[in-house]
This record gives structure tokens, sequence and C-alpha cells, in this order.
């Protein structure tokens, strides 16, 4: 496969207080027609993620039709895992309702931070979205004693299933915490509790990576297929397939999108979501800065 990039969509200007940074983790909505709705996480004048939405053209991607005038989904109440931060990274229309799926962020002391899984649900077509709990969905426990984050979630044969990040150390380097985290495979029966086993979806390739995040899966015809991102010196998109979305085989090299030459997406490239549109397939995703440059779309090109 080999994408082809459109150019960058999206920046925030810091005009509004909550939209001052970053545009981290776009996902497509598609509304009507050619009409796509597009998710993001920006950051406030605290650092803090907040859940926002642009509106845009398919046809026209770089003109922004509308705009979130208020968060749909902000840090939670003091001292609760998303006090810090949300950040969505899944969206699954399910029974007339919008279910979606986010990291929360909390900040540490020992560690720079322990994140963990939430879920807020529209019952108004994705116009607003209530938390269904001040508490995570999924978080760290005795099998998982990092954190964990980054779902994506689908529904197949009455089974929620998840794939999602899960940090299994921390271990200091060069005077600093690091993180070490891979994809691990979960199922639910409503979409709010998980069997968790611990199954590996997509592990380190070798010694220098450390960190696999953000999957993003689809069933096409019986076959898996995933884009994520890995990271050893600087992120990169990945990509694997698989019968039955458990046992993956890595496919990295197949993936055809890197860095630039030059530009907002020249250091990293990372977060991506796919998505098809009228016998098209595109890539949203993200640059420089893990989505402090906004983000951008690709297209797949045909063989």
């Amino acid at each position: 496969m080999k994408w082809k990039k459109l150019g960058k969509i999206f920046e925030p200007n810091g005009n509004v207080d909550w939209m001052q940074t970053h545009a981290m983790i776009p996902l497509a909505e598609n509304l009507s027609n050619d009409l796509y709705k597009i998710y993001f996480s920006p950051r406030d004048s605290l650092n803090r993620s907040h859940l926002a939405w642009i509106t845009i053209d398919i046809n026209k991607p770089k003109k922004i039709i509308e705009y979130s005038k208020q968060p749909l989904v902000s840090p939670g109440n003091l001292g609760t895992f998303d006090d810090s931060g949300v950040v969505a990274t899944s969206l699954l229309n399910h029974n007339d309702k919008k279910y979606m799926y986010y990291v929360g962020i909390n900040l540490g002391v020992t560690v720079p931070l322990r994140n963990s899984i939430g879920l807020a649900i529209s019952l108004d077509q994705g116009r607003t979205f209530k938390k269904i709990s001040e508490g995570p969905i999924v978080e760290r426990n005795y099998k998982e004693p990092g954190f964990t984050a980054s779902p994506e979630v689908i529904f197949e044969n009455g089974t929620f299933r998840m794939w999602y990040l899960s940090c299994i150390k921390w271990k200091y380097e060069h005077g600093k915490p690091k993180h070490y985290y891979h994809i691990k495979y979960a199922e639910s029966s409503n979409g709010i509790d998980w069997d968790r086993q611990g199954i590996v979806a997509i592990d380190f390739k070798n010694s220098e990576e450390y960190a696999l995040g953000v999957p993003r899966v689809i069933n096409e015809n019986g076959l898996y297929k995933m884009w994520y991102s890995y990271r050893g010196n600087k992120y990169r998109i990945g990509y694997a397939e698989s019968p039955d979305g458990i046992h993956w085989q890595r496919m990295d090299e197949q993936v055809g999108i890197d860095v630039s030459k030059e530009g907002w997406d020249s250091e990293m490239i990372e977060y991506p979501f796919v998505f098809d549109h009228k016998g098209n397939r595109y890539m949203l995703y993200n640059g420089n800065g893990y989505g402090k440059t906004g983000f951008g779309l690709a297209i797949l090109e045909n063989d």
C-alpha cells in the first residue's frame, strides 16, 4: 500500500482558552454525504486535554465548515482519574447511542502520569456526551501494573472487542522515568465491564522499541487489519494483519507512509485513523510534537 499526503487540515490557533495547542488523535465520523465530523483533543492554557470537533467536506478538507464552541468532554473533578485531561481515542455507534472511549490523564509524583480508560455516552447523536462515571472502566490491576490507555473498540457478533495500550513497567533511564507499553486485547458483553486476560496483540519487536499505542482495527472480509503507532526513537505508523483479531503479524514495512522531508510531520508521524468513503480509503494522522502541529489527511493510492 502507498498513501498520498493531502496536507495538514487543522491546527489550533490559541484564540480559545480551552483550545490553545495540540490536536491529538483525530477521529472521523461521517455525518451525511461528503460531510465529516473530526473529533480531536486540544490542550488548554494549563496543558489539560479536552474533546473538540470540526466539520469538513472530505473533498475540500482544508476548509473548516464548523467547529465546537465548547468542549464535548472536559477534565474531571479534583482527584479523579481524568482531572488532568481527557483524550478521546475511539467512537462506537451502538443501539442509537454513541460510545466515546477516552484516556483519562492523572499526573503523578514518582512518574509523570498514570492513565486509565473512561467512557462517555451520547444520547443525542453526538451533540453532547456524558461520562458514565467519575471513575475509569479500565484501570491498572495486578496483571497490568503500570497504566492503561488509548483503546480501540468495535462490536462484533454480540461482543465488544477492545485493543488498548498497556504499560508493563517504568524504568529510570538517563535520570528520568521511562514507560514501556504495548498493545493488549480484551472483551466485554456490555462495553463497560471488561474481561482482561493479559492477551498481547502487538508486542515489542526489539530491545530499542518501548512504546506501542493508539491501535486502529478494521475487519475487511474476514481479515483484520491494524494501524498503530510505535516508537523507538521517534514515533512512526505501523501495520499488522490477523485472521481473528487476536493473533497478529506485524508488517510495518508495508504501511506505505512515513515522515516528510520537511514541515509539520518531518520529525514524527503517529496516531492514524483509517476510514473509507465512496471507494477511497483515507487516513487522519498527527505529526511533530504528538499533535502540537495539528493533524493531516492522506489517501490510499490504487495499486
